[in-house]
C-alpha cells in the first residue's frame, strides 16, 4: 500500500527482548527527605532496607545531608555525582520522604532534582521501579506520596501499586529506630515485597516496556541519509 504526502509513516514495530530473568539480587537504591538526627523518614527508608535485604536485595543509601541546593554552580560537587552514579547503578528505588505543609519536603525533592532525566542517551531513572513512602506527624496522610508518584511519572520510573503511608511515626519507632510489629510495618513489608518483585520481572525488559514510538520515529529521521535532491 503507498501513502501519499501527509499520510502518517508506517510504525516502527519495537523487539520483543528474552523472557527469561535473571536470578541475581536486585540492586536497589535507597532516598529519604530528612536531615534530623532522629529521622523518622529515615527510620523507615532503613526498616525497609532490611526488609529488602531479607528478601535477597543489594542495597545502598544516599545520605543527603552534604548535597547542596541545585543549581549550576554545583554540578561538579562529588556528592552531585555519587547520587547520579547510585542512580544508574539501581535497577529499583525506594523513596521515602515526611510530609511537610502537606507535600514532600525541600530535602527530598533536592534530590530529584539533581538526578537529570537524560545524560546524553543515557537515561538515569528511566524504566527503573520505584515504590513510594511517607511518615506523618499526625494522622495518616497521602499527600506525599501522591507527589512522589508524579515524581516518579516525570522520571519515567515503573511506579508499583502498594505504598506505605505511617501516621503518629514518632509511635512507631523504638529508641533505636526500629519499627514496632504493627498492621504498618505489615504493609511496609508487603510494599517491599511488591518492589522485589516487580525490579525481578521487568529490570531486563525496562528499556522495552519504555521505548517510544515517537522518539524511535525522531531516532530514525537523525539517522536516515541526506537526499542529494533537497539540498
Amino acid at each position: 500500500m503507498s501513502h501519499h504526502d501527509g499520510n502518517p509513516p508506517p510504525l516502527l514495530v519495537p523487539q520483543a527482548p528474552s523472557l527469561a530473568p535473571r536470578t541475581d539480587p536486585p540492586r536497589i537504591l535507597f532516598l529519604y527527605g530528612s536531615l534530623r538526627e532522629r529521622s523518622f523518614s529515615r527510620f523507615l527508608a532503613e526498616e525497609a532496607a532490611g526488609i529488602m535485604e531479607g528478601l535477597g536485595a543489594e542495597v545502598e543509601f544516599f545520605h543527603p545531608h552534604d548535597l547542596p541546593i541545585k543549581g549550576p554552580a554545583h554540578e561538579d560537587h562529588p556528592e552531585v555525582q555519587r547520587l547520579r552514579e547510585l542512580s544508574l547503578w539501581s535497577e529499583g528505588q525506594v523513596w521515602s520522604s515526611p510530609e511537610m505543609h502537606g507535600n514532600i519536603t525541600g530535602v527530598f525533592k533536592n534530590q530529584i532534582d539533581w538526578i537529570p532525566l537524560a545524560v546524553g542517551s543515557v537515561r538515569p531513572t528511566q524504566g527503573r521501579t520505584l515504590a513510594v513512602m511517607q511518615v506523618c506527624g499526625g494522622s495518616q496522610s497521602f499527600n506525599a506520596v501522591n507527589n512522589l508518584r508524579i515524581l516518579g511519572r516525570w522520571m519515567r520510573m515503573i511506579t508499583i501499586p502498594n505504598q506505605s503511608s505511617v501516621p503518629k511515626a514518632w509511635q512507631e519507632f523504638d529508641d533505636a529506630g526500629r519499627m514496632r510489629d504493627s498492621p504498618l510495618r505489615d504493609r511496609v513489608v508487603d510494599v517491599m515485597e511488591e518492589l522485589y518483585k516487580f525490579t525481578m520481572l521487568t529490570r531486563d525488559l525496562r528499556d522495552y516496556l519504555v521505548d517510544r514510538y515517537s522518539e524511535r520515529r525522531e531516532a530514525a529521521a537523525r539517522a536516515a541519509p541526506l537526499d542529494p535532491g533537497k539540498l
